[in-house]
């Protein structure tokens, strides 16, 4: 079935809630200049040329030294000419979304990504505003259909602070943060191949919390678009496919986990995050395995495994019975072995890891993971159906998993193939028409609508929203 035939299926409208724009690069150097001067301008333009210069002038070892993992090359439409000027003139795409099957599109930036990795602050900031400059003026003409998001850089509270509030000031409401910092070691700095990641939560250097706070002020859901590439296992220095398989799942996950541990979501209970483009899969395992580790190591039950509560005349009668060969001949060495993992010295006020979290049950976990996370999901990943498989996900939830098309990057080599993929799901047997009504519709309006009930005010689906947010609904 093509999209025209699919929309005449539906009883409810299309909302993106990850689609992406293309920027054209003239105008936000132009903005960037206005905004930082010509010379940051120019810096912009040779970050543009970076890694292309680099990967031609550096041998595998030089790569390694200087922490370069390769990234993404070739990512937009080219033979799909339409397609790549769609993703390019708004105009164009709003006059599209109708023949692509879609209501209304929440946009994510291109260019604006990398705001979220440049080191030199001046160019950092000013990059960041031209690019919401740029987003809050190009799109204003459409944006009963089309809503752009803000980017906003987060390697201190203060810069972010600052430019969430100049974003908003611009009339931006939707933004994506910059969810994990590189940050150098100490003692390295400088060093790219020496960096820890720091997802803002768990053991951040900096207290995110004031960033948090105004968000619940302004009403904006934070959502992160965090890649995996450059740290862990995702660092070829020659292979991106390599790379990327799995890059967005393990940087989302990196900043849910660290959110979740340092306890912004449960000190902030009125916020939604949404994690994007990683799918759904790597949360189903998450919160599984959350639960399954609170079970077993939260504070009463880590008395199981104490090593004060070892009967030790029970295990020295244990030993002498059926201690033979290697074993027996070292008997009187018993003590060597009680020792690993299990040192009786462990610091008491660093026994509760779930303190911090403020998770006292799995109640609170899968309260957490079902009402204030929400997960963008492409078109033709299967394993979306997981988020709605109450048999196999904890208590029997299920997550927000939500449709976000990605169109704009070589994922989607075909704008008009977004709805049909979605629409296998149901082709296929793996979800039910409520849960796609959910998946095209529902969690994208909760994610937003629940710290902003006016998100979608003004556009064409404000009346279907304001139905679904009723307190009758």
């Amino acid at each position: 079935m093509d999209a025209t035939a699919i929309r005449a299926e539906l009883d409810h409208p299309v909302v993106d809630a990850d689609g992406h724009i293309i920027e054209y690069v003239p105008a936000i150097r132009d903005l960037l200049g206005d905004e930082a001067g010509g010379a940051v301008a120019d810096r912009f333009a040779a970050m543009s040329k970076g890694t292309t210069a680099l990967r031609a002038s550096l041998d595998m070892d030089g790569r390694r030294a200087a922490g370069l993992a390769r990234t993404g090359w070739w990512g937009v439409p080219a033979r799909n000419t339409l397609d790549r000027a769609t993703a390019m003139l708004p105009g164009l795409l709003y006059e599209r979304l109708d023949e692509i099957g879609i209501d209304v599109a929440v946009l994510y930036p291109t260019v604006g990504l990398s705001v979220m990795a440049v080191d030199d602050p001046e160019l950092r900031r000013g990059l960041a505003r031209a690019c919401n400059r740029y987003y809050a003026e190009a799109y204003a003409p459409y944006a009963d259909r089309l809503i752009t998001v803000g980017v906003i850089p987060t390697y201190d509270p203060d810069e972010a602070l600052d430019e969430l509030d100049h974003a908003t000031s611009l009339g931006l409401k939707g933004f994506l943060f910059g969810g994990l910092v590189l940050r150098n070691a100490p003692g390295s700095e400088g060093n790219r191949a020496a960096r820890w990641v720091d997802g803002l939560g768990l053991d951040s250097a900096h207290d995110y919390d004031p960033v948090w706070r105004r968000c619940v002020e302004l009403g904006v859901s934070p959502t992160f678009h965090s890649t995996g590439i450059g740290f862990g296992s995702r660092v070829s220095p020659t292979n991106y496919v390599a790379n990327h398989i799995g890059n967005f799942a393990a940087g989302t996950e990196a900043v849910c986990r660290s959110l979740f541990f340092g306890g912004a979501m449960t000190r902030f209970p009125e916020l939604r995050f949404a994690f994007l483009e990683g799918g759904v899969a790597w949360a189903c395992n998450l919160l599984s395995d959350i639960v399954g580790h609170f079970e077993k190591r939260n504070i009463d039950a880590l008395a199981h495994y104490d090593p004060r509560n070892l009967d030790r005349a029970k295990l020295d009668e244990l030993v002498d019975r059926y201690a033979e060969g290697l074993i027996a001949e070292r008997r009187d060495r018993l003590d060597e072995s009680l020792g690993f993992l299990s040192d009786p010295d462990e610091d008491p006020a660093a026994l509760d890891e779930w303190a911090q979290s403020g998770i006292t049950s799995v109640a609170d976990i899968v309260r957490v993971f079902t009402e204030q996370c929400f997960f963008g999901c492409e078109a033709d990943d299967p394993m979306n159906a997981m988020a709605f498989d109450s048999k196999i996900n904890p208590d029997g939830s299920r997550l927000r998993a939500m449709f976000a098309s990605d169109i704009g990057h070589w994922d989607v080599p075909d704008f008009t193939g977004v709805l049909p993929e979605a629409w296998e799901l149901i082709e296929d047997g793996l979800v039910d028409r409520d849960e796609f009504r959910d998946f095209m519709f529902g969690n994208v309006v909760r994610l937003f609508g629940g710290t902003n009930p006016d998100f979608f005010a003004g556009t064409a689906v404000a009346d279907q929203v304001s139905a679904l947010l009723s307190p009758t609904a």
